[in-house]
């Protein structure tokens, strides 16, 4: 199975002229960021949960074999700090399955204020049928321990390897037979973009950890500038020089 490669999100104004052509309208983003990347990474869910209508409306705007990953609502996570899960995560999942064979992983951002509860996040994980992919990024260091890391190998579920600054910030743990990367700030310049050689680092970190076949979800959380578009094409050119097999991204260079 193919390395997924995206962004965190689509509509950004400031990708016009780097991704989207100047005189395209907003309202067809979606149907051309589709053209370039096969997945993309869904921010809206943690504002405000769409409606059903909304994410069966995205599945109709993308074509076959697309997939989106759902970024659960903040009110799960940072207002409920993932206690009393069971609703939560239902209406989402309700609100998700309009997207049908679109649905990709879910992903638990954990609040920089939470520390570790690994009874707490077992339960949320529950609620999650076996069908669902869930990843997790936690972002206190008191979450950093085996028995949390136990409880993610028993769900299924994937730590998120996430990078500020071009390094990792979180162990690079494989806690499933599928992975979840995200970047969210490179050190190179312009701000906030990541440089050759901090791309094909991760490149090698994942084809180390995973083999092949085993599916890896990669987004670019890094918007402004166009700096996730840029760095997502040349992240995957990294890794296609590693043999790995990746699935399409734009042909933009600089």
């Amino acid at each position: 199975m193919p390395l997924l490669v995206g962004t965190s999100g689509w509509q950004y104004k400031d990708w016009r002229g780097q991704l989207y052509p100047p005189d395209l309208p907003q309202r067809l983003w979606l149907e051309e960021y589709a053209r370039h990347f096969t997945t993309v990474e869904n921010n809206n869910a943690f504002y405000r949960l769409p409606a059903p209508e909304t994410f069966a409306a995205w599945r109709g705007r993308t074509p076959e074999g697309f997939v989106m990953a759902v970024k659960a609502s903040r009110f799960l996570t940072h207002i409920k700090r993932l206690r009393d899960p069971q609703e939560p995560v239902e209406r989402l999942l309700r609100h998700a399955a309009g997207l049908g064979p679109r649905l990709g992983p879910v992903l638990l951002q954990l609040p920089p204020t939470l520390k570790a509860d690994p009874a707490v996040l077992a339960a949320a994980l529950d609620c999650f049928p076996d069908t669902v992919r869930v990843a997790v990024e936690p972002r206190h260091e008191t979450w950093w321990t085996d028995e949390v890391r136990t409880v993610l190998e028993r769900h299924g579920a994937a730590l998120c390897w996430a990078d500020h600054g071009s390094r990792p910030v979180t162990p690079l743990w494989r806690t499933a037979d599928w992975g979840y990367v995200r970047f969210h700030s490179g050190a190179a310049t312009p701000w906030p973009r990541y440089g050759h050689r901090a791309l094909v680092s991760w490149a090698g970190r994942i084809a180390e950890a995973w083999p092949d076949r085993g599916e890896v979800y990669v987004y670019f959380n890094n918007d402004p500038g166009g700096a996730a578009v840029h760095d997502a094409a040349a992240f995957a050119r990294a890794a296609a020089r590693l043999g790995r097999t990746v699935t399409r991204t734009p042909d933009v260079r600089g």
